[in-house]
């Protein structure tokens, strides 16, 4: 880490000061006397301070095709292309945590120059967050500098600047542990040695500064003067909301069993620190709700919180959107490269293909609410489940998320010609999506439609207009954390927050109530053992693909425990004539539903935490490696 401040900083740190006029790369505060002037000129006031600050925004990372064919899904819940060791995906299968760094397909990485003009080199999470962290701490140590600017515009920058560097702390803390707390401008010309922290004591410093965040910052920046100059293109700039999420996020992370264990030894949930976040979520929610900055999409917009087609390139996201990766080349990135991934082989071959996984479809239970059987070969009166018609009745995100066999994915097949296996998704047993290009082939023997048309799949056509852009966080994500810390802070299913309305079972029947879907099922009520259990499903369901699995199941200490290792396939016969199938794919009746393991990850404890660089580690004492590595 240190190793990262004193070569890569440096060098950047370098640049900044000579366009503040300095000649040489000194100490930042023992500054030249004739580079005082050229220095409070960068930041007396608010449009030149702003300036210096939204290159912050610039090093949110790209988490979507970063580098064309990028992964973001580490957990149980997809399964990539046979044999293609690019991938990060790949490297957490096979247990190489180093792969972070290593594969080639990877938004970690700490990435080439600094000085790079490409966001594809200038680095990825690692290295744009040390960047970012260290501008934020330039920023903060110059406020006293801002002398022409009003109290608003005072409080603007200054608000940004401590949510960012909680922001990235945060983003890093997640992967690697508990992390020295950069909170100075630190001196590039001197050895420095800072203390390493436990996860408890660095999320109380990022909690230190969120909580500053949302003292300073405003719910709409387009509500205040200096927001109306900018008018219309404040969506995703730094706001009190995303701050007060963002502090509740930290405080649940932190009371995670995994957080909990790395910190005091005590692996279940941390009581204190749930209630702390349920308390944060809960003022995050009321303004949200008072103030409608933030609101739910209706289902039948539901595809356009993760993407746009033929939409002129408009940013997906609505008003559930809170905070998105970067926005950088969104009109093109996603439709020339990774969208291909998508695709069934038999109309494009190009692209690394990716597939949800049987067992990860299976989360998605029935529109009763109700889970699916722990035995999906087995009829389950209760909740309406038939292995005979596996796919009626069931939640309705599963339809909107996932393409099942028959479904008819490809409008116009091309000089290959308009056969029917080819228009319409052949995904039973021996089908030619399954047996077409075994290297590419559907194997878990369903495809992803939820971030793709699923006419998106055509010859001609699918590359135009399709934007496509990552959320961090958006406000169903906000809900249903809500719901978890509130169940263990509070107590109970239907405990809730003193200064909110919404009980933990009430946040959770909300999100489902956007579906249609009934509410969560008397006796998961019973307790919070039980409630949890759903909460989990929840989250697995409505987060689907979008990069929360693997951190939730590293934080509930389950990414080495079955079934959560296993990625499968599902196994059928069609039960009627493929004219049949088409015409009403949901209701199509099969015969011999099951299914069959392709990979069970032998992970172990140490997977837990991503490895430190060994060029850090062995910089200085303080600063250790974690366990395993």
């Amino acid at each position: 880490m240190r190793n990262y401040y004193n070569k890569t900083l440096l060098f950047t740190l370098c640049i900044m000061l000579t366009s503040f006029g300095l000649s040489s790369c000194k100490k930042y505060l023992d500054k030249a006397p004739n580079s005082d002037i050229e220095t409070e000129e960068v930041f007396k006031n608010f449009r030149n301070f702003q300036g210096f600050t939204e290159e912050l925004y610039n090093s949110i990372p790209l988490v979507s095709a970063s580098e064309y064919h990028n992964n973001w899904n580490y957990g149980e819940e997809e399964y990539w292309e046979i044999g293609e060791t690019r991938l990060m995906a790949n490297a957490v299968d096979q247990g190489d945590s180093w792969g972070w760094n290593t594969r080639y397909y990877s938004w970690f990485k700490t990435g080439g120059s600094a000085s790079s003009t490409s966001r594809f080199e200038k680095g990825k999470l690692w290295g744009l967050s040390w960047y970012a962290i260290r501008k934020a701490n330039v920023g903060i140590a110059n406020l006293d500098l801002m002398v022409d600017a009003t109290q608003e515009e005072k409080n603007l920058i200054a608000g940004q600047l401590y949510f960012f560097r909680a922001w990235f702390h945060f983003m890093l803390m997640q992967y690697w542990g508990g992390l020295p707390y950069i909170d100075s401008a630190l001196p590039t010309d001197e050895v420095i040695e800072v203390p390493r922290l436990n996860y408890r004591e660095t999320a109380e410093k990022v909690a230190a500064d969120f909580q500053k965040a949302a003292e300073l910052l405003p719910i709409d920046w387009d509500a205040t003067t200096a927001g109306k100059q900018t008018l219309g293109n404040n969506n995703f700039r730094i706001n009190k909301i995303m701050a007060l999420a963002y502090a509740g996020k930290n405080y649940l992370w932190a009371g995670s069993p995994l957080m909990n264990q790395e910190s005091t030894g005590a692996s279940g949930y941390n009581t204190e620190y749930c209630k702390k976040a349920a308390d944060a979520f809960a003022e995050a929610l009321n303004l949200t709700e008072s103030t409608n900055r933030y609101e739910l999409a209706s289902f039948s917009q539901y595809t356009q919180i993760f993407y746009t087609y033929n939409q002129s390139g408009k940013i997906p996201g609505l008003k559930e959107a809170i905070f998105v990766e970067n926005l950088i080349e969104s009109g093109a990135r996603w439709r020339w490269n990774q969208v291909n991934d998508y695709r069934p082989p038999t109309i494009n071959a190009s692209g690394i293909k990716v597939y949800p996984t049987a067992n990860y479809v299976d989360y998605y239970g029935m529109s009763n609410g109700l889970p699916l059987p722990a035995d999906i070969t087995q009829a389950d009166p209760e909740s309406g489940f038939d292995p005979q018609y596996p796919w009626k009745d069931r939640d309705p995100r599963f339809y909107h998320d996932i393409i099942i066999d028959g479904e008819k994915c490809v409008s116009r097949a091309g000089s290959v010609g308009n056969d029917e296996y080819r228009q319409y998704a052949s995904l039973f047993t021996g089908g030619l999506y399954r047996t077409a290009n075994p290297a590419k082939a559907v194997l878990t023997g369903y495809m992803n439609s939820k971030f793709t048309n699923k006419l998106v799949n055509d010859y001609d056509g699918y590359q135009d207009n399709n934007v496509f852009v990552l959320s961090f966080m958006r406000l169903a994500d906000v809900y249903l954390m809500y719901a978890e810390a509130t169940s263990i802070g509070y107590g109970s299913p239907q405990g809730k927050a003193a200064t909110y309305n919404l009980t933990a079972a009430d946040a959770v029947n909300k999100v489902r109530e956007r579906a249609g879907i009934d509410p969560v099922h008397s006796k998961f009520l019973g307790s919070t053992d039980a409630f949890l259990h759903e909460v989990r499903r929840e989250r697995a369901v409505e987060l689907a693909f979008e990069g929360h699995r693997f951190i939730d199941l590293r934080r509930w200490l389950l990414l080495t425990e079955q079934p959560y290792t296993l990625k499968k396939a599902v196994q059928f016969d069609r039960g009627m004539s493929n004219d049949d199938v088409y015409a009403d794919p949901k209701n199509a009746r099969v015969l011999n539903f099951r299914e069959t393991v392709l990979v069970e990850r032998k992970l172990e404890q140490k997977h837990y935490w991503f490895p430190f660089l060994q060029s850090d580690v062995t910089m200085y004492e303080g600063f250790q490696q974690n366990p395993g590595w």
